[in-house]
């Protein structure tokens, strides 16, 4: 996501950093690179030249060109421009003072409107509201299929109508009945889609809009259609009133010029975006994180909530405890942060989110921890005996000869596996200590900087 614009724009402020004093000349070398760095990661070149002119008015002025670190300030400059065009805060969800909530789901078909739904399904589900789904796609039988494993997947009930209910309309009022008559308090209602804007689509979707009265309408946009997708969220916008949007496959594209134009263009937040196809890759936006994510400042939040929801919170401190005290860290310990550590995703991701650090993302783009590199890890610590896995030390050649046989894997793998393991101990001590993240967060993960090079 953004790869090759933070790519470009960090080069661009280094540059600008290297020189020894500020100038119109330089500053506006480096305005014609941002543009161009905008404009080719599929930015709408009218928001393109709308924050060129916004950046060029704060960036040239006075007290900029003449501080002790002009080169710092533009950054901030292009960084609260860069908030400003994704939407500057994020952008809540609205509930209605008495349920059920009804969401539309709404976007063009193959846009990924039905995993969304089910996504967000399981989003509020998390954040402790008890929705209800509905497919109301009554041209696509697999539609309304997709929908029901997908709500089984994340235990979210969904109202499958009656043979009698033919009509969208007749089965998002059934729906909404159930949902008031179980007690939950949100219906996300998945709509049907066409391959392009038509009028009887508009229709359905206005009549729809009018008998449920929806809190949220929510145009789901497919991220690696670039400007197409935000020329239909426009047109969805002045055809429908949607309230939110949520831009799908955001981890398969490289440029973001969706993201970074879809606000400016339609009016409306972007609210959240989908990265995998996983159930649980669904993120909320955050613009003001967003955007120092694209400038490489990192973004610890969102690590620090990705964290929390992810890993075993009370082995975390368990592990956290005997760096601080000089108890031993074993083999058993790093073997079970690895498994702890896979479920946060590829390590180049979280990598970015780090102040300081996402430069390493770069250099470890080969470096996948995948599935069975944690498994070749596991099979080799499990095949030590006890004593081995408490006191590396005693790990022999003969020792390494047995535990390569037990695990299937080469004595080449033992040794790498030892060698990462030892260098891992020395770093957690100091990556504990607060150094590289808040303390907070190295207390949620300590075993992260020995994951760098798993699997090597």
């Amino acid at each position: 996501m953004f790869d090759n614009l933070s790519d470009k724009l960090q080069r661009v402020f280094k540059n600008l950093r290297g020189e020894g004093k500020l100038t119109a000349e330089n500053m506006e070398a480096a305005l014609r690179e941002i543009r161009v760095a905008l404009l080719e990661a599929d930015v709408h070149f009218k928001v393109v030249k709308q924050f060129i002119e916004q950046v060029r008015g704060k960036a040239m002025g006075e007290e900029v060109l003449t501080a002790l670190s002009p080169g710092q300030q533009v950054v901030k400059i292009v960084r609260d421009e860069l908030t400003k065009m994704l939407g500057s805060h994020q952008s809540k969800l609205r509930f209605n003072n008495e349920p059920p909530t009804v969401m539309l789901i709404v976007g063009l078909q193959g846009s990924g409107k039905t995993t969304s739904a089910g996504k967000l399904a399981r989003f509020l589900t998390k954040e402790g509201h008890k929705a209800q789904l509905v497919s109301v796609d009554v041209y696509r039988p697999a539609a309304r299929q997709q929908l029901s494993i997908l709500a089984k997947q994340v235990n979210v009930p969904v109202y499958e109508g009656i043979p009698e209910e033919t009509k969208p309309i007749d089965l998002a009022r059934s729906a909404r009945r159930e949902t008031v008559q179980a007690g939950r308090d949100v219906l996300l209602v998945d709509t049907a889609g066409r391959l392009h804007i038509d009028e009887e689509l508009m229709q359905e979707l206005q009549q729809l809009k009018e008998a449920l009265n929806p809190a949220e309408i929510l145009f789901v946009a497919d991220a690696m259609t670039g400007q197409d997708a935000v020329r239909t969220a426009d047109e969805f916008h002045k055809r429908l009133g949607i309230t939110g949007i949520i831009l799908t496959k955001m981890d398969g594209d490289a440029r973001g010029g969706a993201a970074l134009s879809i606000r400016s263009v339609t009016g409306q937040s972007l609210k959240f975006v989908g990265v995998g196809e996983k159930t649980d890759a669904f993120e909320a936006f955050y613009p003001d994180r967003v955007a120092s994510r694209i400038l490489g400042m990192g973004d610890v939040l969102s690590l620090i909530e990705k964290v929390e929801q992810t890993i075993d919170q009370k082995e975390a401190e368990k592990i956290q405890e005997k760096l601080i005290t000089g108890d031993e860290f074993t083999l058993e310990d790093f073997r079970d942060q690895m498994k702890q550590i896979r479920k946060l995703g590829p390590l180049e991701n979280i990598l970015k989110m780090m102040p300081g650090v996402g430069g390493l993302a770069d250099q470890l783009k080969d470096t996948k921890i995948d599935e069975k590199e944690i498994n070749r890890v596991v099979a080799i610590i499990d095949s030590m005996t006890p004593r081995e896995r408490r006191n590396h030390m005693i790990i022999n050649g003969s020792r390494r000869r047995r535990i390569a046989k037990g695990s299937g894997t080469s004595v080449q793998d033992v040794n790498s596996l030892l060698k990462q393991y030892s260098q891992t101990r020395k770093m957690m001590k100091s990556f504990a200590g607060g150094g590289m993240l808040s303390k907070k967060l190295a207390k949620m993960m300590p075993n992260l900087p020995g994951m760098f090079n798993a699997g090597q």
